[in-house]
């Protein structure tokens, strides 16, 4: 049997956030656990991992292959490989349970609410490191921020994914001298205590050079 589990981060009151699903029916119900499910007989990979996201959370989005799961006892049901998918969505969108998921919410990936079904812990590891990797090489963390947006506003998801804080001049020499990377707005924040700040939109790259490096440890 092949099935799909999706690793959905997002970043919610300055935190990284992973979706879980309450699982309504055996094995491990009433266990949390990654969205996803079987792939039916006349879908690809792809498509399935589309529908368990739609059908167990009501939410879309761009979803990317992670990796594949297959170890002979993952599953008490039988042999089951697992296609891992990763999404990062913005804005914590609201979710609503469905088909055989009895709740679905957001929960911080360093709080979660009790050990996960299957080998999820495992998967939703991998899909963090694989999300703090792309925040060094992709410009993927504008995608969290506004339409227009502070380098502080900007710094903040950094801290939130990679679960450190960061030198703001530091972040700000490196954010503005990458290329393509952001570009200025010409307006900066109003109405706010302290100096203006200047807002940036993203830029056209789509990978970073040099890399936004995480700090050691």
């Amino acid at each position: 049997m092949v099935a799909v589990d999706l690793t959905v981060l997002t970043i919610r009151d300055g935190r990284m956030n992973v979706l879980l699903v309450r699982r309504g029916v055996p094995p491990y119900k009433g266990r949390w656990a990654l969205p996803g499910g079987f792939v039916l007989d006349e879908e690809d990979l792809d498509e399935a991992a589309a529908r368990e996201l739609r059908e167990e959370t009501g939410i879309g989005g761009h979803l990317e292959q992670l990796a594949s799961y297959g170890a002979p006892r993952r599953d008490p049901r039988g042999r089951v490989v697992s296609v891992a998918y990763l999404a990062l969505i913005p804005g914590a969108p609201t979710v609503t349970a469905g088909t055989d998921a009895a709740a679905a919410s957001w929960h911080p990936v360093d709080e979660l609410p009790t050990r996960l079904a299957f080998d999820h812990e495992r998967i939703l590891a991998d899909g963090i490191e694989r999300a703090r990797a792309k925040l060094e090489y992709t410009p993927l963390a504008a995608a969290f921020c506004p339409p227009a947006f502070t380098i502080g506003e900007l710094r903040s998801v950094y801290e939130a994914v990679w679960g450190t804080a960061l030198d703001p001049r530091n972040f700000h020499r490196k954010v503005t001298g990458t290329e393509g990377f952001v570009e200025s707005t010409g307006t900066a924040t109003a109405g706010e205590r302290g100096r203006p700040a200047q807002l940036y939109r993203r830029g056209d790259a789509v990978t970073l050079y040099p890399p936004l490096l995480r700090p050691p440890g």
